[in-house]
């Protein structure tokens, strides 16, 4: 029979509070959960590279009869990402053995940490927009997106040889999707069914185009009030890569106890130590991560 320490109870503390934080945080990301995410639970620090393989090109060759195969030799790409974000989101307890007897005040304070490291990964993600060269923008600064702006964004991925099955995700700002919802012929039962149907009532776009539509609250807009661009972005999954790793374990006998949460191919860290300043126990979620361009032709700026 197992006896119960101050050591393994404050284990199972820290357990019980990482179990509830990568759940909710996956639910309140929109990019992080459509762009290609590199997790590995090795240790790595701040500041470390992580090389990211990109599949190379091939062509195709006609052997004649009597013919012979030539050999080629690729190289395979390589995208380098740099762990250069450690984010972190931390609160205090007074009575932690109030907050385990009631799951929903515990809820209540490892909520507003998970949406905080969630809102910094959209942004950093969606800040990306000006590395994407390799295809010219489509739409126009301070204009309502029009069905023709959609259309070319799908064409030019086309064109960019993005694969015809590889899912395709346009990420917009909330009055783009508003524009979106307004287009007549993708708003009507009458014109486009089912879909129609259900932006007309339910508000939710759905598919358009051949790309799935999303909205967040992180796309960004430059240029000021009086002339806005709003950076909305069409990809796939390849054009984007987000790389997570472990952060190490605290020093032994410091008072503080890890635990990690992992999920999807993404990880967090769940801190807890004694403040005695406070007289209080500190939670403190973080996350060590870089995301980065992987194929530059394989996403497309949409102003609006």
């Amino acid at each position: 029979m197992s006896i119960i320490t101050s050591a393994n109870l404050a284990n199972a503390i820290v357990k019980l509070v990482a179990a509830d934080a990568l759940p909710a945080l996956m639910g309140n990301l929109v990019m992080g959960n459509l762009v290609n995410r590199d997790y590995e639970p090795v240790l790595a620090h701040a500041g470390d590279a992580v090389n990211v393989p990109i599949p190379p090109v091939l062509v195709a060759n006609n052997i004649a009869e009597g013919g012979t195969v030539q050999p080629q030799n690729p190289n395979l790409g390589n995208a380098q990402i740099v762990l250069n974000t450690h984010a972190e989101a931390s609160f205090q307890i007074p009575d932690v053995t109030k907050a385990l007897a009631y799951p929903e005040l515990l809820k209540a304070y490892m909520q507003p940490a998970v949406i905080a490291i969630a809102e910094r990964v959209e942004t950093d993600l969606l800040n990306l927009y000006s590395q994407f060269t390799a295809n010219a923008p489509v739409g126009t600064a301070g204009t309502a997106v029009t069905e023709a702006v959609i259309d070319a964004a799908e064409t030019a991925l086309f064109s960019a040889k993005v694969p015809p099955a590889a899912p395709k995700y346009l990420v917009v700002d909330s009055n783009t999707y508003s524009q979106i919802r307004q287009i007549p012929r993708f708003s009507e039962y009458y014109s486009s069914g089912e879909a129609g149907l259900k932006a007309l009532v339910e508000g939710n776009v759905g598919k358009m185009k051949d790309f799935f539509i999303f909205r967040s609250q992180f796309v960004q807009t430059t240029g000021g009030a009086a002339a806005p661009n709003t950076h909305n972005l069409a990809f796939t999954r390849d054009a984007v890569g987000l790389v997570v790793r472990r952060l190490p374990q605290p020093l032994p006998g410091t008072g503080a106890v890890a635990e990690y949460a992992e999920m999807g191919n993404f990880g967090l860290r769940i801190v807890m130590s004694y403040q005695p300043n406070t007289l209080a126990q500190q939670f403190t979620v973080d996350v060590l991560y870089g995301c980065g361009v992987l194929r530059n032709n394989f996403a497309v700026q949409v102003n609006s």
